[in-house]
């Protein structure tokens, strides 16, 4: 799989660009907040997802990892393709997108072009659970900040204890301590359940 593209952006539009690599062209399907960050640019590096279908192969670009992981979660949602992904990433920047399914903001969602109520609801009964109970704190301008309390939860659940007892679990841990190791609070959580 094509992880990044670098090079000269040969072609710039509001919907694709083209890199030239060392003489390639690749044509990567880009979203406005990409555009929006390359558009004074010459050259830079994109984040890339191929996506393939019976139809042919579409290269994604991605100005940063936050907006790239968003179309990915947009995508596992049923009845979400990779059209009505580009076109959500284009109204709204990755935390808007995640803000409204934390806060269960099916008005926001549905404002978007080709995204209805349902839709909006599957979003947020499918996401809200993969984005966790971030809080908007944790959600910055340049996308997600990952801190230790929320790689120690996320170890946690993805060791199958839950969500909200993860969090107590940690919560417990880092109350006294707030300088302690991501592997020291997941042992130590460990402990507590």
């Amino acid at each position: 799989m094509i992880a990044f593209v670098r090079g000269n952006y040969s072609v710039k539009t509001p919907s694709h660009v083209v890199v030239d690599v060392n003489g390639v062209g690749y044509d990567l399907q880009i979203s406005l907040h990409t555009y929006s960050a390359i558009s004074n640019k010459d050259s830079g590096q994109l984040h890339t997802y191929l996506h393939i279908t019976d139809n042919g192969q579409t290269l994604f670009g991605f100005a940063d990892m936050a907006e790239k992981e968003m179309f990915l979660m947009l995508l596992s949602v049923s009845g979400v393709g990779a059209a009505t992904a580009r076109m959500m990433l284009s109204g709204m920047k990755p935390e808007e997108i995640s803000r409204a399914i934390i806060q269960s903001n099916t008005k926001e969602l549905s404002n978007i072009k080709g995204i209805g109520k349902k839709t909006a609801e599957r979003l947020i009964v499918e996401l809200r659970d993969k984005l966790g109970k971030q809080s908007l704190e944790s959600v910055s301008s340049g996308g997600f900040v990952h801190n230790v309390n929320a790689d120690a939860v996320n170890a946690l659940v993805g060791l199958g204890i839950g969500r909200p007892m993860a969090e107590n679990a940690v919560k417990k841990v880092t109350v006294s301590n707030d300088e302690i190791s991501l592997e020291d609070i997941i042992k130590q959580a460990l402990k507590n359940l």
